[in-house]
């Protein structure tokens, strides 16, 4: 009964061929454990997540290949027509190369994810940013891992690949004249990522515009202004422009001018000087290094002071100035320093008889 044949093989090579194809799925079924006992606990125990994440892609295209080696071997060894051999030996060829780009793609999306939000582990800030960045680049190497296995792929059945390139050079250079804006304000969003110079709730300022970055997306970026406008930059002029981002300076630098009257004596412009030097005492917000206060020059109507001091990073800017202006205010009242206003004196010259 064994040797009764069917489609040209007998009993006996089709019970084989079954049989070597459960075998693929008991190998399976051991490579499953082999992970569960063995390999799981050697990556946990090492300090890098990358090999975790090199077994993690690799588990379900080797689970693959197996079964996929196991159903090659078992039809290779059965007898069939030449055309049906030339079918199957193309088909294993392009599904072998499918299973090696499933496991470079799924291998890439996970070094991307790692990088974006485990390896670093960013803020708040970074998370917003990277959650709007991370599914482009997930996409981008998605497309561009599965084109070149699926162009392989296709050369392995037979296509003529070198035309094919061609054909794809052509329609994506059409495509890309078509949506070079597009492209240009992705590429700009991509360069903010990796240049990263500013992040969601920082506050920038370009052009004529200031204000506090909301949002980051593929094509633009939304900026609150202060009289509560939301502008929409597209990304491209975002990295053509010069941006200041406020919010990384250490400490805000403010210039102050004052004005004392002509009447004022030597021993007062000096007290003046020491009650600007002593403000940092009073408002805790003001730093105490690099600050300046100096007999700067004589105006046309007053005795200038040239005033420079830095707010420190936490504190509110308006609120710090407005503090140090009724403290000056206060003090040089109290010491009796006159502030001085435009004016002019004129001389009359009488005639003489």
């Amino acid at each position: 009964m064994l040797e009764k044949m069917y489609y040209g093989n007998s009993l006996e090579d089709w019970g084989i061929s079954l049989l070597i194809i459960a075998g693929g799925l008991v190998v399976n079924q051991f490579l499953l454990l082999i992970n569960r006992t063995v390999v799981r606990q050697i990556t946990q125990k090492s300090k890098t997540r990358y090999d975790d994440i090199f077994f993690e892609a690799l588990k379900k295209p080797v689970l693959f290949g197996v079964m996929l080696t196991a159903i090659w071997v078992a039809c290779e060894r059965l007898e069939h027509g030449a055309k049906v051999y030339d079918f199957l030996v193309r088909s294993y060829h392009i599904l072998v190369v499918l299973n090696v780009t499933w496991f470079i793609a799924r291998l890439a999306v996970a070094v991307v994810e790692e990088a974006f939000f485990r390896e670093k582990e960013p803020q708040k800030k970074d998370a917003r940013l990277n959650r709007h960045l991370f599914p482009l680049a997930k996409r981008g190497l998605l497309v561009l891992v599965w084109l070149i296995g699926g162009v392989t792929a296709l050369g392995e059945a037979g296509v003529e690949v070198r035309s094919l390139w061609g054909t794809l050079g052509i329609g994506g250079l059409a495509f890309a004249l078509a949506s070079q804006d597009s492209v240009k304000n992705m590429l700009g969003g991509i360069t903010i990522f990796v240049d990263r110079p500013f992040r969601i709730g920082d506050i920038i300022c370009f052009d004529a515009t200031e204000g506090t970055v909301e949002d980051i997306g593929f094509r633009s970026t939304r900026v609150r202004t202060y009289d509560k406008r939301l502008v929409i930059i597209p990304n491209c002029k975002l990295t053509d422009v010069s941006v200041t981002n406020i919010t990384s300076e250490p400490a805000r630098r403010v210039v102050v001018t004052l004005g004392l009257t002509y009447d004022t004596r030597y021993e007062q412009m000096e007290q003046a000087l020491a009650l600007l030097k002593h403000i940092p005492r009073a408002i805790p917000e003001v730093s105490s290094r690099d600050l300046v206060a100096t007999f700067s020059d004589y105006g046309d109507s007053a005795l200038l002071i040239t005033f420079i001091y830095f707010i420190r990073k936490p504190a509110d800017i308006r609120e710090t100035i407005s503090k140090v202006n009724f403290e000056i205010l206060r003090t040089f009242n109290e010491a009796g320093l006159n502030f001085a206003f435009p004016t002019q004196t004129v001389y009359l010259e009488g005639n003489k008889a």
